[in-house]
């Protein structure tokens, strides 16, 4: 049994959405964010990224930084930028980039469905970001950003949430990248009780983005328990901001990899040790087409390497992941990359921002390597979660992104 709660979010005015929404937190830097909300006072990044309010020197994770958060979240609320519904309600999130659309429902997850694994995970949290995440939280007593979850896509949700979007949307504009942001306001108890018992029936949903919003969602219910001799269980604390978006909707693109130097070799010695695991092919070819290969971009070219049979276990859900495969038989051996979550030779680049984003860290000399992924697939994620198994880190990169400040829940 899950459970999705219905909440009375706190939202833009709707002349006022456009210019609040904001990127999430974790997808810009404090510089990329303090420009991007300079000209613009609404601007949500005051929230998610206080520190832009602050001097330039300040530590990310002073105390000061998350007061910032606070006071500009009152701010918000206290200029009526920002309005609580009267009601609780559950809502309709749709997003369109290019020809792929989806559409998600808005509500509050629960930290005991978390804590018992009817929120499935897939990934390992690291201790500093789900720190400052629980840190934001409990300072801010909000969730200031959803977690993305998704769900086996079912029948009569769909025809439940297309009846809902027949109506005149809350909001409905394309922000400054080009995505389509359109959200509905469910007002129909009779709805949103059926979509209630819905959830109910399902063993499970997955965290497909989010895991340390998730994580901290559970620690501060930890804490407010705690302080709380009068703890019910129902109050808001115990549940955490979350949109729930059908697994047939959605659509995950490479998380690349880029290496600083080739661990002492030559070129002509790392190619030969490649090849111990691949076949190695010299081609124009920058994106793989199909698993179990991987375009690499080296010294002005690109090569396409395709794994050699019996170097992965082919029934094994996680060590045949594309990313699995080039962590085991290259990036470890061949690069000495052990752990690529604190290996400062390594770092990661997010399929939207394509091939020619890898050819030009590598063109620049700040890389010496580049790789270019096969995107893992929903149902990989799924399977991995089912089996209580992690992938490795940085497996998916999900587009579009869940804009912030298009709704808060408040957890009191």
């Amino acid at each position: 049994m899950v459970r999705i709660k219905p909440f009375r979010g706190v939202r833009p005015t709707r002349e006022l959405a456009e210019k609040v929404a904001s990127f999430p937190y974790d997808v810009l830097n404090s510089e990329e964010a303090r420009k991007l909300a300079s000209d613009n006072p609404y601007s949500f990044l005051r929230v998610v990224k206080p520190e832009i309010t602050l001097d330039p020197g300040i530590d990310l994770y002073d105390d000061r930084v998350y007061q910032a958060a606070r006071e500009n979240l009152d701010k918000l609320i206290q200029e009526g930028i920002l309005v609580q519904d009267g009601e609780n309600h559950l809502y309709v999130y749709r997003q369109k980039m290019g020809n792929h659309v989806q559409t998600g429902l808005v509500g509050c997850a629960s930290a005991d469905d978390y804590m018992a694994d009817r929120i499935k995970k897939h990934e390992l949290t690291r201790a500093d970001k789900e720190k400052d995440r629980t840190r934001h939280v409990y300072t801010t007593n909000a969730n200031a950003g959803p977690v993305f979850l998704t769900y086996k896509a079912v029948h009569e949700i769909d025809a439940l949430i297309e009846k809902v979007t027949e109506d005149e949307p809350e909001y409905n504009f394309v922000s400054d990248d080009g995505i389509g942001h359109i959200f509905w306001v469910i007002r129909d108890k009779g709805i949103i009780k059926e979509l209630e018992s819905l959830f109910a029936d399902m063993d499970a949903v997955y965290v497909a983005d989010g895991h340390h919003r998730s994580a901290s969602g559970a620690k501060v219910r930890d804490w407010r328990k705690k302080d709380n001799p009068n703890h019910t269980g129902e109050e808001e604390y115990n549940f955490f901001l979350a949109v729930y978006f059908p697994h047939n909707q959605l659509a995950i693109m490479p998380y690349n990899r880029v290496v600083k130097d080739l661990n002492g070799l030559t070129k002509e010695q790392f190619l030969a040790k490649v090849s111990e695991k691949f076949n190695v092919e010299k081609n124009e070819e920058k994106e793989p087409g199909y698993p179990t290969n991987v375009c690499m971009y080296i010294d002005g070219d690109w090569y396409t390497l395709t794994a050699k049979e019996g170097t992965y276990p082919k029934d094994d859900p996680v060590h045949s992941l594309d990313v699995s495969i080039l962590q085991e038989n290259l990036l470890t051996p061949v690069l000495g990359i052990g752990d690529p979550r604190t290996d400062k030779r390594i770092d990661f680049i997010g399929g939207i921002r394509g091939t020619k984003e890898l050819e030009r860290l590598v063109d620049n000399g700040k890389f010496a390597v580049a790789f270019s992924m096969y995107a893992t697939s929903i149902e990989q994620l799924i399977a991995i979660a089912d089996a209580g198994k992690t992938m490795p880190p940085k497996s998916t990169w999900f587009e579009p992104k869940l804009r912030s400040g298009l709704i808060v829940h408040m957890l009191d």
